[in-house]
């Protein structure tokens, strides 16, 4: 795993961003689940929360290419990445920066059962059914969080439901 240089925490001031997520699911036991790494303690921005994973895009990349990249680069996973689903800006004030995240649906190719973790980006993973995503909320994040909203959308999308955002 070799992580480029940018992070949530490299200073930019003033400068804009772009992210790209991956709402990565799978059928556990006959329930759509969805995989949540959860920060480090030790992050700056955004510390021991839940989180889609993924990360920024470098200038000129490719925004799947960048995606595949990010959760290669923090889980040693590969990813199949489906259609965007949702995309929503956002600051951080410890970056000094804002940022587009877009969204994504997609799946491991290969079984979690290798997905790796670094200790100074995620302390544990889990799998969240959308009933169980409560368990993945914070004081600092809670069901009402954009990436929460999201994460219900991408749900009642695979429902085949059109949902009301």
């Amino acid at each position: 795993m070799n992580k480029t240089s940018h992070d949530s925490e490299t200073p930019a001031h003033g400068q804009q961003a772009i992210t790209a997520c991956a709402f990565i699911h799978r059928k556990i036991n006959g329930v759509e689940k969805v995989f949540l790494p959860k920060r480090a303690a030790t992050k700056k921005f955004l510390p021991n929360i839940f989180e889609l994973p993924g990360g920024h895009i470098d200038y000129g990349e490719d925004i799947i290419a960048g995606l595949k990249r990010e959760i290669d680069e923090e889980f040693g996973m590969t990813v199949e990445v489906g259609d965007p689903f949702f995309a929503f800006t956002y600051t951080n004030d410890i970056k000094g920066s804002h940022s587009i995240e877009v969204d994504y649906f997609a799946t491991f190719v290969e079984g979690s059962e290798n997905i790796m973790l670094d200790p100074e980006d995620h302390s544990e993973y889990g799998w969240f059914a959308e009933d169980e995503l409560a368990n993945a909320t914070t004081a600092d994040k809670g069901l009402d969080d954009i990436e929460f909203v999201a994460m219900k959308k991408a749900f009642a999308l695979l429902r085949g439901e059109k949902p009301k955002f």
